[in-house]
């Protein structure tokens, strides 16, 4: 008994250990990067490079200058459902007996044969939270292509890679490119927000409804080519990819010219002042509200609507 009682607490022990190990190769990866950068920005043939591609490609001239008002609370509403969905999308993952469940209502438009399918109350939220950015998805590339600010964020010439390749590369030797939002973003952010809207967004929705009840079970071959493994696999890497993408976002907005950049996303402005700060202070607001109030006892009532929920 003493044996087996003093090996336990070497557990946590153990797990600290190893994440004290974990962080410590993680800093000393990213000095390896920051100096390794710093000593090619000193080559000659790197400098060179660097003022053939300053980080930034050309924008067509029809393309508009400044970010419109609809941009904004686009922006706001992909950020809100974008956080709940990743909060959902955990719980769906990580818990293993949900306590509550949602059956759809057998009547209306869309009707079953025989008794419809129970899910978890965690799972109808994030489908949900699914269908009203997906809706919102529809409306921002109407909008994107209408006002022709898609030629701000898609690659419209070759020269975005050797382009991107500079911004990495000032970005990791910590003196950053300089650049003007309101104007023209870097290749690097281009073929991030490229990535996010027209890659990893569609691929989250497609793998998100393979893996749904209203995919179709008895289509024998298109499921024998889309398998829901596959979609599986897929999902969960995207989830992560977002949530790289929100961090490094933050991070850049914060420290790159805060106010500045929230008057660009929020007041639609590039003048100065603490106007966008403060509509970004009350979108977080929303935005941790909802975090916090995403729980049975307040989606119990709203799933109801839809359909009955048991314990």
């Amino acid at each position: 008994m003493s044996t087996t009682s003093s090996k336990k607490p070497l557990k946590p022990v153990k797990k600290r250990v190893k994440l004290a190990g974990a962080v410590a190769i993680a800093v000393l990866a990213l000095a390896a990067v920051v100096l390794i950068a710093q000593w090619m920005r000193t080559l000659p043939s790197v400098q060179d490079f660097l003022t053939t591609y300053p980080g930034q490609s050309e924008l067509p001239e029809s393309a508009p200058v400044g970010l419109p008002a609809w941009l904004g609370w686009q922006h706001f509403l992909n950020s809100f459902f974008l956080i709940l969905i990743i909060r959902s999308g955990w719980l769906v993952r990580t818990t293993a007996r949900p306590k509550e469940h949602w059956t759809r209502k057998n009547t209306g438009l869309i009707r079953t044969k025989g008794k419809p399918a129970k899910i978890s109350l965690n799972l109808w939220f994030h489908l949900t939270l699914d269908a009203l950015w997906a809706l919102n998805g529809v409306i921002f590339i109407i909008l994107l292509f209408t006002t022709g600010q898609w030629m701000r964020i898609v690659p419209t010439s070759w020269d975005i890679i050797p382009n991107a390749a500079s911004a990495a590369l000032q970005y990791a030797s910590l003196n950053w490119p300089l650049e003007n939002g309101w104007v023209n973003y870097n290749a690097l952010q281009v073929l991030a927000y490229f990535s996010i809207v027209f890659i990893a967004a569609p691929l989250a929705l497609i793998t998100g409804l393979r893996m749904s009840g209203a995919w179709p079970k008895d289509a024998v071959a298109l499921n024998r080519v889309y398998p829901v493994e596959l979609a599986r696999a897929v999902h969960f890497p995207v989830m992560l990819y977002f949530v790289g993408f929100v961090v490094v976002h933050v991070a850049l907005v914060m420290t790159t010219g805060v106010l500045h950049n929230l008057n660009h996303m929020y007041a639609s402005t590039d003048g100065a002042g603490w106007t966008g700060f403060w509509i970004f202070a009350a979108s977080l607001t929303v935005m941790v509200a909802a975090w916090f109030l995403a729980r049975p006892l307040f989606l119990r009532p709203i799933a109801s609507l839809t359909g009955k929920v048991s314990r």
